[in-house]
């Protein structure tokens, strides 16, 4: 049998008559190569002796440290406050030489900067609180269900009182403020980014760029520029055909264009007058000619797969259908509303034209479509 001391666990083996060989006892050892028996292999050393800490015996390093905490959380709420600031202030093109990386850009910098500065003042003042000014008393838990029983509540209810009151907020005022100003500047800055998203939208939403006589693009004929485009004629559509159009006004709109055609955007299709149910449909088409609002009223995905046969519009995205002969209604998807349809005419010269704006707001729903 090899040394003991080398194993840190040994059986010794016992003879039975009738068995054989067989485990008589395990044992084990302790650090100095003593036998201590397996099943208690070390006792019970229990708690460390509580010492007191700086501030539980001395009233002006508790004092101070009241202080430390406060100008901490006072720290972060001017930094919360200066993030609003150099949000609103600080240039966009602006740019600092941090070394090593080299220009960055001055606004993204500061934020991070002023933020980090504001999130941490706030947690660092709430863990020297808690390590030099709350209670300090050390007590076992025992475990116990995960389902409380009445008293354990009644006794989570007294704890957290006792809580309270062991943090000393109440006998604290300077640390109390302070902390429920950081906490009251600390939601501020989302503020400030909501409000960059642009302009409040008002009521451009419910309205579009077609207005009485504008004049129907056919979009297959635009410009690679797209400086020019021509019209559409009633004869230029067979029945069955569908066309993509726009405003002859996005032809000249510059840097708003994006903006006009995400709400403007229309489909032309010619229908055998027969097919189309609805009479307000008819009314608001020529011919069998009618426009529909080419925005899906589910995301504003564009709207653009068209069965012929069935007169069904189908969207890409989430495959909501509508019924173009029955003022563009949905028969499947996650659509809620129906297709908006624009009403048209023919001008002088023959072109089609609006007769006016979508009566209906186009695209995907918004808090104030009402």
């Amino acid at each position: 049998m090899s040394d003991e001391t080398n194993h840190p666990n040994m059986t010794e083996i016992g003879y039975d008559e009738e068995r054989g060989a067989v485990a008589v006892e395990e044992h084990g050892f302790d650090g100095h190569g003593e036998v201590v028996p397996a099943g208690d292999p070390f006792a019970d050393p229990g708690l460390e002796p509580h010492r007191p800490r700086i501030t539980d015996i001395d009233a002006k390093a508790a004092k101070r440290a009241e202080r430390q905490v406060a100008l901490l959380f006072a720290l972060s709420a001017a930094a919360t406050i200066g993030f609003m600031v150099a949000f609103t202030e600080i240039p966009r093109t602006a740019v600092v030489d941090f070394f090593p990386i080299g220009p960055v850009s001055a606004s993204n910098f500061a934020l991070g900067m002023l933020l980090g500065m504001a999130l941490f003042s706030l947690g660092a003042g709430a863990i020297y609180w808690a390590r030099t000014l709350m209670t300090d008393v050390e007590f076992p838990q025992e475990r116990h269900r995960l389902e409380s029983d009445p008293q354990a509540r009644a006794d989570a209810a007294a704890e957290w009182k006792q809580g309270v009151e062991d943090s000393g907020i109440k006998r604290r005022p300077l640390i109390r403020r302070t902390l429920l100003g950081a906490l009251t500047v600390l939601p501020l800055p989302a503020l400030w980014i909501l409000r960059d998203l642009g302009p409040l939208p008002g009521d451009t939403l419910r309205h579009t760029a077609w207005k009485a006589g504008e004049r129907i693009v056919n979009n297959n004929t635009v410009s690679l520029d797209g400086a020019t485009g021509q019209g559409v004629r009633p004869e230029d559509l067979t029945i069955g055909s569908l066309v993509t159009a726009r405003p002859q006004s996005a032809l000249t709109a510059g840097e708003d264009f994006n903006n006009m055609m995400a709400k403007s955007a229309i489909l032309l299709v010619r229908m055998d007058p027969a097919d189309i149910k609805s009479k307000q449909e008819r009314d608001w088409g020529y011919q069998g000619i009618v426009a529909f609002s080419q925005i899906c009223t589910h995301v504003g995905c564009p709207v653009t797969l068209y069965e012929q046969q069935t007169h069904h519009m189908l969207c890409p995205c989430h495959q909501s259908t509508f019924d173009l002969t029955e003022d563009g209604k949905v028969i499947f998807g996650p659509a809620a509303r129906s297709l908006p349809q624009l009403p048209i005419t023919v001008d002088a010269d023959g072109y089609l034209v609006a007769q006016r704006d979508f009566d209906a707001p186009v695209g995907p729903s918004f808090w104030e479509r009402g």
